[in-house]
């Protein structure tokens, strides 16, 4: 977890009379990825940006819950798959303590599950990353002013799901198919190594679905999560 000096202040531009005006102040961004490679190309392309600035990186969702509550920037661009309690879950954590803070959801997943969940958390924009940097930036830039920003391909999705009247079925909506497809091991009394052995998972990812379940489900605990999944009519009869 990183604080920069990005964004601390107003810069200074000459003005007619030889002295100096304030301009507004920087948009201070938070970038929240686990990959090194992918979080120093987005700080780097940022701070190249005139009105833009890093306030912090953070590495896991934990961190980022916890960079922004001390930075209080304007704009969180957030992956979903980290270690902890992932992207989706620390934006419902921002989201509800801090709701002038946008996150904007930047990952590889552009599954419905992951858009949606993203959205139910209270995110306000949703990139892929395979997007333009010039893309990246419009998105930062328009959430800070307060608008919704989906990528072309998210935005179709969208409102195609809204233009559908038919409900959603499936209980538990907030969760992604992956972790559906394990809340249902779990509820058959799996243990994560079974259950990754019979997804084709690694055992931390497996360990990390179940961080996700029990946060986004409010269970206490692993019983109180299969308890739960079994009224709802998951796992084997």
């Amino acid at each position: 977890m990183t604080e920069t000096n990005g964004g601390t202040g107003r810069r200074a531009a000459a003005a007619p009379g030889g002295g100096a005006e304030e301009q507004a102040p920087d948009i201070r961004v938070v970038v929240v990825d686990d990959h090194r490679i992918v979080l120093d190309g987005l700080v780097v392309l940022l701070d190249s940006v005139d009105g833009l600035a890093v306030a912090g990186e953070a590495a896991s969702g934990e961190e980022a819950v916890g960079l922004v509550g001390r930075l209080r920037p304007d704009v969180v661009l957030m992956d979903i798959e980290m270690p902890g309690i992932g992207g989706i879950e620390a934006t419902r954590r921002i989201a509800s303590a801090h709701p002038a803070v946008a996150v904007v959801m930047l990952t590889m997943y552009g599954e419905d599950e992951f858009v949606f969940a993203a959205l139910r958390a209270g995110a306000r924009g949703y990139l892929l990353k395979g997007a333009q940097q010039e893309d990246v930036v419009r998105t930062v830039h328009a959430a800070a002013r307060g608008d919704a920003v989906f990528g072309p391909d998210v935005a179709r999705r969208v409102l195609r799901t809204f233009a559908d009247p038919r409900p959603a079925a499936r209980p538990f909506p907030e969760l992604t198919d992956r972790e559906r497809d394990v809340l249902g091991l779990l509820a058959n009394g799996w243990p994560n190594g079974r259950i990754a052995r019979h997804l084709g998972l690694t055992p931390k990812t497996v360990a990390n679905n179940v961080s996700n379940i029990l946060a986004k489900l409010h269970a206490a605990d692993r019983a109180a999560a299969i308890l739960a999944a079994r009224r709802a009519g998951l796992g084997d009869p």
